[in-house]
Formats: C-alpha cells, structure tokens, sequence
C-alpha cells in the first residue's frame, strides 16, 4: 500500500498548514525531513530540511501509531508556517520519497473507513461537519460524528441478528437444545426494530431540511414590496426593486442564518394574469417554487387577494405599512420584520425540532427496504416454522440492509451469534 500524504489544512497564505501523512512508510517521513522520530502522541519543534540538508522550515512534528490515528495506520503530521512557498517545498520533499504519492480527495477518510475507524455514516457526518454553516447543522454533524446513529443502528442490528439466530437455529439444529417454538421471541425482536426504524423515518424530512436548509418563499401580488422585504432581510440588494410590476421575472435565492437554521429566501414573481410571456414563466416558476417551499410568507395589499390561498402553515402579513399604516410589514422601514422574523423562526423550530438522526437519501431508502423486509418477515412467522427459511431470508435481507447504512456487511457475524447463543458448537 502506498503511503500518501496532503496539505490538510486550506490552501493559501496562512499563519499555519498542517500536512498529513498516512501509510505505512509514514516514519519514513520523520527520518527523511526531521532527522529522526518523535515520541508517538507528543509535539516535538524539529527543522524540516531538503535532500540536500538545507533547511526547509521550523515545524512541530506529531506522530500518531497505527490503530490509534484518525487512518488506522501510522500517521504524521508536520505543522508549517502557513507559507505557500514552505508548503510547496515541503509536498515537493515527499513526492521524491520511494512510496509516496499525493493523496486523491478524501482518501484518508476512506482508509479510516476500511481500516473500521468510522463507518459510513460517520464519514457523511464528517462532510456535514465540514460543509456546515449553521449552529443546527454542527450540532446535527456532530451528532452522527459521535456516533448517534451508528449505535441506533447497531442496536437494531443486534436484534435483528438474534432474531436470525434464533431462526437458523431452529432449522439447522433441530436435535440441539434450542428453543422449539422461537416465533415470540423472533416477533418481538423484529417489531421493535420495525417501530425504531419507522419513527427514525418520519423524522427524516425534517432532518434533511436541517442540513441542507429551509426553504422559505415570500409571495403576494406585483408590487406587494417582496424583494423589498428580501433586500432588507438580507442587508443588500440582492433583488431589484421597482414600481413598475413585473420588474421580478425568476426566483431569487438569498441563503443566510436565520436563529441557526440554515434558510434561503425565495423571492418571486408577482402573482397574477399577463400577456407578458416571460413575466408568465416567471410567475409559473414562483408557484411551483412556492408550492415546494417548506414555508410561505404572503404579503397581501388592501385592494388585491393573494395570488395563492394560504395554507394553515404558512403565514399572512400586511405589505407596506409604513404607507398604510396599521399591523403588518415594511421592507423599506423594517417595521414589523422583527416579528415576521419570529414568526418564520417559530415555525421552521417546530420542524426542526421533528428531526431524527438519519438525514440523507441514502439513509431512507435503506431504512425502508429494511423495513419492508422486516414487515414481511413478521407477515411469514404466521406460517409456522414450515416457512422459517423463508422467515430467516427475509430477516437476513433486512439485516444487510442495515448492515450497508454503516457502510460494512459480514454474514458471518450471524454464524458466530449462533454458536455463541446456543450450545451446537460441537
């Protein structure tokens, strides 16, 4: 296996890059540019120098020991001056060492994931992690980081192995002191873990939404002060503002924090009848952008409906105030926008608080074919134990279902469960 290494800290000037190097020729590293290897776990200031023994920078040195690295593997790491051209240097001094090479993208989680230090879901959680903007979306990546899900997961699995076990049992070591009817013990374990899954999927949605953001869309007639609103809301003109109706032709996207949720304001289109062909797609794009939206914010006026009947989740303001007065809001005073700003966040929180742990598409479909086999498993216990082959298929399916949402399979786990759990080890 070659040993890689990269810059794993951004690139650019900066007061500090770190260059990781993972493999099993990683000490190689420290005899070739730091004269020797540092003690494993403890920073040690050693000069970096070149082939030709000039020096090429003044760096801490960490080594990590095979097992307990973020790889698995022996691992080091040298902390730089964050120059480009040290750094440069540097990559270039082990790119010449005999089984080195540069690592492709993400490659040393993925040895970290072969060498069972994280499983899948944790590498998701580790890109969620990286990619978040939000102090939900930390939260929620920190969360699958830690391992929340992989020990949900885990837990169903077990159960879903005995489960297995108890079936296999019951068919291949009928003449062993085994359980004779296993079925109880079989539906109980499998409803449980149906039910686990089933409620980890109806907090799905909301999960996603956590991580990649709320949609929120402000709709209402021509002129009802939409982009406006959205310019004031997101501090800059993002959106052109006119009296002229129809001047807003697409849906513009303005993303920022909003109470730690991560939402884009969709602006769009007026809504109403025209001639204008292109102002008409416009308005047909806002729509169905509204329609998918998690959230609709409706500026109505006092002489013209909403183009779109409000939904009882979405919410109703009165544009324009600072003209007409009364309750409402205004995007060119920001009077009442505080309390359409709660408002919005009250109700993306009662979504948000739904959430479960699984939050990606991969995850529902695992989860559901899981489940589905699963449920046909319990539908075949009904038949006797003349169908139990058929039971423990169906159980086995389901099995590797979850068994492929952290990312690893190994049927031979069930056998070393039965022989554990029962005496026909002979």
């Amino acid at each position: 296996m070659d040993t890689i290494f990269a810059l794993a800290s951004a690139p650019g000037k900066a007061g500090l890059g770190v260059i990781r190097v993972s493999g099993p020729r990683a000490d190689d590293a420290c005899d070739a540019l730091a004269g020797g290897r540092p003690e494993y776990r403890r920073a040690s200031l050693r000069r970096l120098r070149d082939a030709e023994g000039g020096v090429l920078d003044e760096a801490l040195v960490l080594r990590f020991d095979a097992g307990k690295s973020f790889t698995g593997e022996e691992v080091v790491e040298f902390h730089l001056h964050g120059s480009v051209a040290i750094i440069q240097a540097v990559l270039r001094r082990l790119g010449a060492l005999d089984g080195f090479r540069m690592a492709e993208p993400g490659e040393f989680t993925r040895r970290a994931l072969e060498n069972g230090r994280m499983d899948l879901t944790q590498v998701e959680a580790l890109a969620d992690l990286i990619d978040s903007e939000t102090e939900s979306q930390r939260r929620q990546a920190l969360d699958l980081l830690s391992g929340a899900l992989s020990a949900r997961v885990g837990r169903w699995r077990d159960a879903t192995l005995r489960a297995v076990s108890l079936l296999e049992a019951t068919i291949d070591f009928a003449d062993e002191d085994v359980p004779v009817d296993v079925s109880p013990e079989v539906r109980a374990l499998l409803t449980e873990v149906v039910e686990g899954i089933e409620a980890e999927l109806s907090g799905l949605d909301a999960a996603e939404r956590v991580r990649t953001g709320f949609q929120v869309a402000i709709i209402g007639p021509p002129n009802a002060g939409k982009s406006t609103l959205l310019n004031y809301l997101a501090g800059r003109e993002a959106a052109i503002t006119s009296e002229i109706a129809g001047t807003t032709r697409d849906v513009i996207e303005v993303r920022m924090d909003l109470g730690g949720l991560a939402v884009t304001l969709l602006d769009t289109a007026g809504l109403r009848e025209t001639d204008d062909a292109v102002e008409r797609i416009g308005v047909q794009r806002g729509r169905e952008r509204a329609e998918a939206a998690d959230l609709r914010v409706h500026l109505v006026t006092e002489d013209i409906t909403p183009g779109v009947v409000p939904g009882p989740d979405d919410l109703v303001f009165r544009a324009k105030i600072d003209l007409v007065g009364g309750e409402g809001v205004s995007g060119t005073t920001g009077q009442g926008v505080p309390a359409l700003v709660d408002a919005v966040k009250a109700r993306l929180m009662d979504k948000a608080v739904q959430a479960g742990l699984a939050s990606r598409e991969r995850h529902r479909l695992a989860l559901t074919a899981g489940a589905s086999h699963l449920h046909a498993a319990i539908g075949l216990l009904d038949s006797g134990a003349d169908l139990y082959e058929l039971t423990s298929e169906e159980v086995r399916l389901a099995l590797r279902r979850l068994e492929a949402l952290l990312g690893h399979i190994d049927v031979e786990q069930i056998l070393g469960e039965i022989f554990s759990s029962f005496c026909v080890g002979k």
